[in-house]
Order: structure tokens, then C-alpha cells, then sequence
């Protein structure tokens, strides 16, 4: 029997007050950040990843533990280096022997991939050949080894990070990867008030407790909602108009034709629907308004929207051409 619509109703308020309680269970240990907060629930909801690159000492690995521990979910942190290997990640085949009969046989000891929150700190730090080990995870929610498929347990979210100022030993991760990433967010320096809290509650003996305010199947049908919420055509047909304005072979924007090397493909306006969704549920919603998909855009094609050389020597940035884009489409 499907629910009615006020019984929906007031499912979707009980799962947002838990929201908003998670958020306060963060604020215990996270100083300010709430933009990212609000950027990666948005992430969980719509059931993808996130790239976080901010300077070192915001708080990136932090926030995201904090984050497994108030919704009660497995959580590992891989460390990626130069040394790195695609087994270090997934796996491997270890040989056991039976203590009955005596009999070898290969054992599968699985990685620390399998896991519900996986921290990817500081992904561009391995070679690519790692880097794709994450992939097929990623997108299909499995990993392959030897032949065979091992499912991973949902919800099943990776959360990597990288650092924007030393690039020296880093490989920059391939547009196919970070196109695997449904947000790229970028962290900033705290408020000068923010700061001062910060200090006061690191310096000292006090340790905050983080109290599971979510389940695992909590978010599994958060998700389920957020496919749920209603958008209308007509701003189904503005999130197109805006993907394919990022194509400097088709648009007709001179801004985007004069700064974008390559534009965002399909994916780009699935991720931007359905974290404007997503958004409208974390906001008590069952519908998407504009300011969703404004809110949502730039997360969803930073990583997207590939602007060229002349761009780069003249500091122009894709997000500059998004917001540029969004002043004309929306």
C-alpha cells in the first residue's frame, strides 16, 4: 500500500529534525563549516561522493569522522601515497590451509575498501594506476578481484581529499575520476570569531562526545526520497540548457566559448538534479526550487567545466563561468 501524502509528510519532517540533529552532534567538534556540512549531507542524500580540497588544518579528516560517528557507520581512512597499490585497497588472495584435511586454498582478506564511509586522504598523492582502483566502487558499488565480484555493503560513500597548494609528488586526478565525484567542494579559511572558538576548544582537556543520531537504513531511505521529490519540467529543461551552455563546441555563450577548454556531459545534469533534490529534502521540502540548483551548481560542475590555458594565466575559474551562466539560464 503506498503511504499518503501526510503520512510522507510527516516522515520527511521526522528524518530532517534528525538531520538537523546530526548537524548540532557535529557542531560539538566542528567549529563553522557549515556550508560543507550542509554540502556533504547533500552528497549522502543523493547517494554519491565528494572531493574536499582546503589547505591543511581545516578540519577535512575530522569532519568527515565525526560524520561516520553521528550517523553510526563503518568508517576507514586510507592514507594514499606514492607506494600505494590497488591491493592495499581492494584486497587480496592470501593462501590458507585447511587444519581438517590439510588442503591449500587461496583466501580472499578483504581491503579496508569495504567499509560504509571510506576517507580517501589526499587521493592525488598515488599514481593513477590506485587511483583507479577506486572506480568500479565508486560507480557500481563493487569491487573484481580475480575474476570475482564482491558487493559492498550500502550506503557506501568515499569522501577524498587533496591539498591545492603543494602539487609537487601529486598526480592530478583524470577528468574520469573526478567525474565520479558528485560534489567537488572546496574548504575555506575560518571567520576570525570561528577561529577563536576553534582554539578555545582544541587547547584544552575537554573531549566532545559524538552521539549516532542516524542509522545506515535511515539514510538508505533518505535516498529513496530524495528520488521522490517532484521537479517541474520547465526547470528540467533550464538544468539542460545550462549543461550544454558549458560546451564550448555548441553554446552560444562568447564567455564560455573565449575561457572553457571542455564543457560537463550528461552525468553532470543527473548530479545537478539530484542534489537539488536532495537539498530540498534537507531543507523540509518536497519540491526543488530554483536556489537549489543554484546552490547545487557550482559544487556539481567545478570539477565539470574545464576552462583553458588562457583562463588559467588570467585567473579565470569554472567558477566564474558557472556563475556567469547561471545569471543568464536562471
Amino acid at each position: 500500500m503506498k503511504p499518503s501524502l501526510s503520512d510522507l509528510d510527516k516522515e520527511v519532517k521526522h528524518l530532517t529534525q534528525k538531520l538537523k540533529n546530526l548537524k548540532t552532534e557535529m557542531a560539538k567538534v566542528i567549529v563553522g563549516q557549515g556550508e560543507t556540512v550542509d554540502q556533504l549531507l547533500i552528497t549522502f542524500l543523493a547517494g554519491g561522493h565528494a572531493l574536499l580540497e582546503g589547505v591543511p588544518g581545516l578540519a577535512k579528516t575530522l569532519m568527515i569522522r565525526s560524520l561516520s560517528q553521528a550517523i553510526s557507520l563503518d568508517f576507514n581512512r586510507i592514507q594514499f601515497t606514492p607506494d600505494l597499490m590497488p591491493s592495499d585497497i581492494i584486497g587480496t588472495e592470501i593462501l590458507e590451509e585447511d587444519p581438517s584435511t590439510g588442503k591449500k586454498f587461496f583466501e580472499f582478506n578483504k581491503g579496508p575498501i569495504f567499509a560504509n564511509i571510506i576517507l580517501a586522504d589526499e587521493i592525488n598523492r598515488t599514481p593513477p594506476k590506485t587511483q583507479a582502483a577506486l572506480l568500479e566502487a565508486m560507480q557500481e558499488f563493487e569491487v573484481t578481484y580475480s575474476g570475482k565480484t564482491y558487493k559492498l555493503e550500502r550506503p557506501f560513500f568515499i569522501l577524498a581529499t587533496q591539498n591545492p597548494i603543494e602539487q609537487s609528488g601529486t598526480f592530478p586526478l583524470p577528468e574520469a575520476q573526478q567525474d565520479r565525484f558528485l560534489f567537488y567542494i572546496k574548504i575555506g579559511y575560518p571567520t576570525e570569531a570561528e577561529e577563536n572558538q576553534i582554539l578555545k576548544l582544541t587547547t584544552g582537556s575537554k573531549k566532545a562526545n559524538i552521539q549516532p543520531v542516524l542509522s545506515g537504513d535511515e539514510i538508505l531511505r533518505l535516498q529513496k526520497l530524495v528520488r521522490e521529490v517532484p521537479i517541474s519540467d520547465e526547470l528540467i529543461s533550464k538544468v539542460n540548457t545550462l549543461i550544454r551552455a558549458t560546451r564550448p563546441e555548441t553554446t552560444t555563450n562568447a564567455y564560455v566559448k573565449e575561457w572553457v577548454s571542455w564543457g560537463a556531459g550528461p552525468r553532470a545534469g543527473q548530479a545537478l538534479i539530484l542534489t537539488a533534490k536532495a537539498r530540498a529534502l534537507q531543507q523540509g521540502r518536497l519540491s526543488v526550487i530554483p536556489e537549489d540548483l543554484e546552490r547545487c551548481a557550482y559544487p556539481v560542475l567545478r570539477h565539470r567545466v574545464i576552462t583553458n590555458f588562457k583562463a588559467e594565466a588570467e585567473g579565470i575559474t569554472s567558477d566564474q563561468v558557472t556563475s556567469e551562466l547561471l545569471k543568464s539560464i536562471m
